[in-house]
């Protein structure tokens, strides 16, 4: 063999290794992609379904009754992903996997460019409350990853399964069901990992300082007016204020940048008399407990009568106690006459609500302004 030959052949076979590399971390990255968006959905269903329910409410028509559905569908996706992303991890049936995979993605990445066009929802939800991005950095995500599942379904041959067939049929049981025994176990009770903003051990009032010399937002305002038939567009500098000759016809205000926004920004409490106590609960001595129903249509009977009983035995030790709702001064009547619940309510926006704890009712305990406990209905004791 002469030397030009050996070395045409240690190429090929560099080439040949540095692809087959490739491809094995294009297959690891696409799973535990898979695995991270996957697993944050599974252990917040509710908040993968108020993120469905955008999505389908922003869309109108059809998709819009399709709402109904939101719940089943979060863990079905949130399971769908655990599953590919697992599966390529480990393997198993990678054949059948990766076509799955293509078309999930040929799917998902279509309608992942018309949100970021069309911005129906500021964040895609891809990763939960754990990582948010921009709709165009989920679209250009998708773009990666679908040119990966691309490759690997070209070069599919070149995985080998190190599991035999009975181990593989066995191991896509198991995924399945560890995804919706995860979306499950989340929903009965809390998320395991709290990635919300109201998470314990968070102090709610220094969670709502902006910090001095802090960015604001950025807006770009742009005017338009008319003379002799022609329309012509301004800015704030130079549009022709005090000329008569030119007839105002519209006004566009778009944001350039976004500024700072405190990680908490959005709760406030309100009285029976549209009083403002924000303060008065945050910055009372001792403990104060919240019980958190967003809805009361959607609230447990089952749940609200044991949040009677804890409140009966809260208001023996001295304790203050808040029952915060987004619900309309009828329904909260309606619902006290259905439950015979004797608790106060107060009026707090239904998504900080939701955002405060994925429950239905829940109970949160502060001390001066500091979550120190959260629980779902059905840990009430």
């Amino acid at each position: 063999m002469t030397t030009i030959s050996k070395k045409n052949n240690t190429l090929n076979k560099a080439g040949q290794f540095a692809g087959n590399l490739s491809l094995q971390i294009g297959r690891i990255l696409f799973g535990a992609v898979f695995i991270f968006s996957g697993f944050v959905k599974a252990i917040d269903p509710l908040g993968s379904t108020y993120k469905i329910e955008d999505y389908l409410r922003s869309f109108g028509g059809f998709f819009d009754s399709m709402a109904d559905y939101a719940f089943p569908l979060a863990i079905a996706l949130s399971t769908i992903e655990l599953l590919i992303g697992l599966s390529f991890i480990f393997k198993v049936h990678l054949k059948l996997t990766t076509l799955l995979a293509l078309i999930f993605m040929s799917v998902m990445t279509p309608l992942t460019l018309y949100i970021a066009i069309k911005n129906p929802v500021t964040d895609c939800g891809c990763f939960g409350d754990a990582l948010l991005i921009s709709n165009w950095a989920t679209f250009f995500k998708n773009i990666v990853l679908i040119s990966i599942i691309i490759l690997m379904q070209v070069y599919h041959t070149k995985f080998r399964p190190f599991l035999s067939p009975k181990v593989q049929h066995a191991g896509a049981i198991v995924f399945i069901v560890i995804g919706v025994m995860l979306s499950v176990y989340s929903y009965r009770h809390l998320p395991m990992i709290d990635f919300l903003p109201y998470k314990i051990g968070v102090n709610i009032p220094k969670g709502m300082v902006i910090p001095e010399n802090a960015p604001s937002d950025v807006y770009k305002t742009t005017f338009i007016y008319e003379k002799d038939g022609l329309q012509k567009e301004f800015t704030l500098e130079n549009y022709p204020k005090g000329d008569s000759s030119w007839v105002f016809v519209d006004q566009k205000t778009e944001i350039i940048s976004k500024g700072y926004k405190a990680p908490i920004h959005d709760f406030s409490i309100m009285n029976a008399q549209f009083d403002d106590i924000t303060q008065l609960v945050l910055n009372s001595p001792g403990n104060t407990y919240l019980f958190i129903m967003y809805d009361l249509s959607d609230t447990s009977i089952k749940g609200a009568q044991k949040a009677e009983l804890i409140y009966q035995k809260l208001l023996k030790s001295g304790a203050k106690i808040y029952a915060l709702t987004g619900s309309s001064d009828a329904d909260i009547q309606k619902f006290k006459d259905k439950t015979d619940v004797t608790f106060p309510f107060w009026k707090t926006d239904p998504t900080t609500l939701k955002t405060i704890i994925r429950a239905n009712p829940g109970l949160v305990k502060l001390n001066k302004g500091t979550i120190t406990g959260k629980w779902n209905w059905r840990d009430f004791e």
